[in-house]
Formats: C-alpha cells, structure tokens, sequence
C-alpha cells in the first residue's frame, strides 16, 4: 500500500539533478529503491487497480519508466532521470509506440508533480480520426470541453499545428483542431498532500473526471480512416 512520498525522496531528486553520473548513483542507489522507486510502484499498482475496477474490460495496464535514460538519446544529459512518472494504458503491439495511444499518467520531480490523461505523439492519422469523429457529431466533444473548462483541477494543453488542418464546427472546439498532440493535465508545485495518502484520493478522483474523455478516445481508435469514411458515406 502507498502510504505517501518522503523528504527523502525529494532529497534524492535534488541528488540525482545535481550529480548525474554513476559513481553518485551507485552510493545512493537504495536511497532510489527505498525512497522513489518502492514508492512509485505501490502508488502505480493502488490508481492501476482503481482504474481496471473502473474499466475491467479494457484490459489496462501500468509500467513505471525506469531512472535509467536511453543510451541514444541523452543528448549531453547525465545517465539518470530526476524524475519518474507511470503510465496506465491499454497494451501496444510490438511495432506500436505507447506514445500513440491515450493514457493516464502521474509524474514526480524534484520541484513539481503532475497526472493527467493524454496523447504524446498520435500519429497524424489518429488526430485526423479525432477530428472526424468530431466533424460527425460534435456534440459530445462540445459537452466534454465546457465540462473540462469549469473544472479548475485540469487544463488542456496542446502542441500545435501552425495553421488548422480543417475548421471547427464550434469556437469552443478550435483547440481540438490546432492540436498535433494534447494533455488534459494538472500541473503544481510539490505540496503536503504528497507525503501522505491524500494523494490518492486526489488522484482517484481526477482520473474518475477524466474517465469520460478516455472513453471517447478509446473510440476513435475504431474509426476508418477520415478519407476511407468519406468514400463510404457518399456512397
């Protein structure tokens, strides 16, 4: 059971950030297992179980990224992550990346924290599925964004195109049509919360907001292709 993050956590964060290489890891590697990753995995297994009661037919999942960077892509960065986040999706196939598929998430730093629900890197057929889906019924998305707008627990932010690929049904659904990928997240500094239970009933009920928008993106998996759509429908 998850009985909350420590000082000793946020100290070894700080650590890491400040000496990034693997003589200072190794001397602090139990403070890392005992402090962050012990910790991290029981709070992944405790909000993984809540959402699979939640959604048991998804068949979800949870993997909790390890501190360890990849080798090809440290870009002058030291070997070590100063933060750790997890992930709760549904399964990829082989040649899938997670990135491409909507998923829940919650991240620690040394300074912040954040949990959300998301696309990283959709491909842009997926987003073009997205926008389609809302070009035929717009509607749920109009709902589900002016629910979001007067919940001041999560923001939508986007990475975005220069110019819309297509123009929206509704002003309220602009961003959607801008977006090459989005997160509905929350972001902050770290707080007491952390240090204790609180958290999970705080996160519980973010994911429990967001189960909504999962849904609805899960289904645009399922959509044909926008051009193959058009073929049908106008025969």
């Amino acid at each position: 059971m998850f009985d909350g993050f420590s000082q000793e956590t946020v100290d070894f964060m700080w650590g890491i950030r400040f000496n990034n290489n693997r003589e200072w890891f190794q001397a602090h590697k139990a403070e890392y297992q005992t402090h962050f990753q012990q910790p991290m995995t029981a709070l992944a297994d405790e909000l993984w179980g809540f959402l699979s009661a939640k959604r048991p037919d998804a068949g979800l999942i949870r993997k909790v990224t390890r501190i360890y960077r990849d080798a090809r892509r440290l870009f002058g960065r030291g070997p070590y992550k100063d933060h750790l986040w997890f992930t709760v999706e549904r399964p990829t196939a082989p040649t899938e990346e997670w990135t491409g598929k909507p998923c829940f998430w919650f991240e620690l730093g040394p300074d912040y924290w954040s949990y959300g629900l998301g696309y990283w890197m959709p491909k842009p057929v997926t987003m073009a599925k997205l926008r389609a889906r809302i070009d035929r019924e717009p509607e749920p998305m109009e709902r589900l964004t002016r629910r979001l707008t007067r919940n001041p627990e999560f923001t939508l932010e986007t990475e975005e195109y220069r110019r819309a690929r297509s123009e929206a049904p509704s002003a309220i659904l602009a961003p959607w049509y801008r977006a090459k990928s989005f997160v509905i997240e929350h972001t902050g500094p770290l707080t007491e919360e952390l240090y204790s239970r609180a958290i999970v009933e705080r996160v519980k009920k973010g994911y429990a907001f967001l189960l909504p928008y999962y849904d609805w993106l899960q289904a645009v998996d399922a959509e044909p292709e926008p051009d193959l759509y058009e073929r049908k429908r106008k025969t």
